[in-house]
C-alpha cells in the first residue's frame, strides 16, 4: 500500500506538469507565430514478480505474467507545428509563411535563430529587424527614399522610389527547413535554436521543393485552440483529483491497519 501512494504521487507530477504546459499555451493564444505543446506521457519500470511464458509445471507454461507498475512520468514536451491562422494586418512590413519554413534572425553573439513571427520594424538604418531589433538574414535594408515596399509571395523584396526614382529590387527572403521541426529547441522571444535532433536547416526560396510561400500584409496566428485546451484543463484537472484519492485510499487502508493489528 505504501507503494501505491508512491504511483499515485508520479501521477500527481506528471498531470501537474501536463497543467503547466496548457496554461502555457494559453498564456500565449494572442503569441503571433506562437506552436503549442503537448506533454507526452511514459509509463515507468515494472516490477516482474512472475516472467510471462514461465513454467507452472512440467508441462505448461504461463500465459501471461504478473508484473506491477510504477508510475508514468512525462518524456517530452512536444510543439505542435501546425499552420495558425492568417491575420490581415495591411502592414507592408509584416509577412506570414504559409506552410513550412522559419525566417532566420542574427542574434547579437552572431548565431542565427529561427522564427514564425514576421511581425518586421525598421531599424534606424533601413534595415529589417524583429520587434527586439535582431536583424532579419539575409539582410535586407530599405532605402530612405522608398514609397512603397513589396514582398513577393517567393520572397522577392523590391521598393518604389519617390520623385519617379522607378522600381528597385533589394533581395531575396530565404526561409530555413528542418526535417524535424518538433526537435527545435525554444529560446523565448518566439525564437528557435537549431539542434542534432532538429536537423541542419535546408535554407531555400519560398515556394520551391515544400518550403512555404509568403504572404505580405499578414501574420500567422498562433495555433492554440482555446476549447481543445479548456477541455484538456478539465481532463488534467479529473486525472489529478483521481490520484489524489488514490493516495487517500492507500491512507486509509494503512490507518486501519494500523488501528486493527
Amino acid at each position: 500500500m505504501d507503494a501505491s501512494m508512491w504511483v499515485a504521487k508520479t501521477g500527481l507530477d506528471a498531470q501537474q506538469t501536463r497543467l503547466n504546459v496548457i496554461s502555457n499555451n494559453l498564456a500565449n493564444t494572442n503569441t503571433t507565430g506562437f506552436k503549442r505543446d503537448r506533454a507526452n506521457f511514459e509509463d515507468l519500470l515494472y516490477q516482474n514478480i512472475r516472467q510471462a511464458g514461465g513454467q507452472t509445471s512440467l508441462t505448461t507454461q504461463a500465459p501471461t505474467g504478473l508484473m506491477q507498475g510504477t508510475g508514468t512520468r512525462v518524456v517530452a514536451t512536444e510543439k505542435i507545428h501546425a499552420q495558425g491562422n492568417m491575420i490581415n494586418t495591411q502592414n507592408a512590413l509584416d509577412i506570414a509563411i504559409n506552410g513550412e519554413g522559419f525566417f532566420q534572425i542574427t542574434q547579437p553573439d552572431g548565431t542565427t535563430a529561427y522564427t514564425r513571427d514576421g511581425t518586421f520594424k525598421l531599424s534606424n538604418t533601413g534595415q529589417l529587424v524583429t520587434s527586439t531589433g535582431q536583424p532579419l538574414a539575409p539582410a535586407i535594408v530599405i532605402p530612405a527614399n522608398a514609397s512603397s515596399i513589396t514582398v513577393g509571395e517567393d520572397g522577392v523584396v523590391s521598393v518604389e522610389l519617390f520623385a519617379g526614382g522607378g522600381a528597385q529590387q533589394l533581395g531575396q527572403i530565404q526561409t530555413a527547413r528542418f526535417v524535424n521541426p518538433p526537435g527545435l529547441q525554444p529560446l523565448g522571444g518566439n525564437l528557435y535554436k537549431e539542434t542534432v535532433a532538429s536537423g541542419a536547416p535546408q535554407l531555400l526560396n519560398p515556394g520551391t521543393q515544400a518550403a512555404g510561400t509568403l504572404r505580405q500584409g499578414m501574420l500567422e496566428a498562433s495555433n492554440v485552440n482555446v476549447v481543445e485546451e479548456m477541455v484538456n484543463m478539465i481532463e488534467t484537472q479529473r486525472a489529478y483529483e483521481i490520484n489524489s484519492k488514490a493516495i487517500s485510499a492507500a491512507d486509509g487502508m494503512l490507518r486501519f491497519l494500523n488501528n486493527n493489528l
